[in-house]
């Protein structure tokens, strides 16, 4: 392929960029990244969702701006920049949030607005989007959100179930189970056991892929 051709959107790199997040490269499991938010927010399954879409979006949208931008920011400026695409970013889906989920925003609380300090966005503008192209930079931000968004889910899900018989705030295990003798297991909805099975997770993914394990 010459120079002069434009690499496919969906070549075997950008689509690598898109989904080695999801496993080999994950943020949480892998790179220990935005660990606070995956404990805070994932006792019920709706916020735990609702949060990775924000964060999905933010990530990605943010790459993209930062790297369209990337050759006039001046170095020693460049983390205000990153900070004040992202804040305007988290302000329009805060926004978002109270106009059409108004009670999930609620839930999610300042947690929102911390996205502008996430981890795993900060790391992708300036690991990844002020030295690549917009596109790429774009699929970059997707996949990591994803890949974030994967492990709340899982979270928010085994929580919600085992901890308030629920899933999505609808009622799911039988009550004949509960007439057998079945509790909830309270301690799933509170913070140490969001660690200890965040703690699990990143065991059983490391566990799966041995190359992690010297990570």
């Amino acid at each position: 392929m010459s120079n002069k051709e434009k690499e496919p959107f969906f070549s075997a790199k950008n689509m690598k960029l898109l989904t080695s997040p999801f496993g080999a490269n994950n943020p949480v499991t892998v790179q220990i990244l935005g660990i606070c938010s995956a404990l805070a927010v994932t006792a019920k399954l709706k916020p735990a969702l609702v949060m990775s879409l924000s964060v999905m979006v933010v990530c990605a949208f943010a790459n993209l701006i930062l790297s369209l931008m990337r050759n006039t920011i001046p170095s020693r400026i460049r983390i205000i920049v990153q900070l004040v695409v992202v804040a305007a970013l988290v302000i329009l889906v805060d926004q978002f949030l109270k106009a059409f989920v108004y009670d999930v925003s609620k839930q999610l609380s300042v947690f929102v607005g911390l996205i502008i300090t996430n981890c795993i966005i900060m790391g992708r503008l300036e690991a990844f989007a002020l030295n690549n192209k917009p596109w790429p930079s774009f699929l970059d931000g997707i996949g990591n959100g994803i890949g974030y968004g994967i492990i709340l889910v899982v979270l928010g899900f085994f929580r919600e179930l085992l901890g308030a018989g629920t899933i999505w705030g609808y009622k799911v295990i039988p009550e004949a189970v509960y007439d057998f003798g079945y509790e909830n297991n309270g301690l799933m909805l509170l913070p140490p056991m969001a660690l200890i099975s965040v703690g699990i997770i990143i065991w059983i993914h490391r566990s799966r892929d041995k190359s992690l394990i010297e990570k």
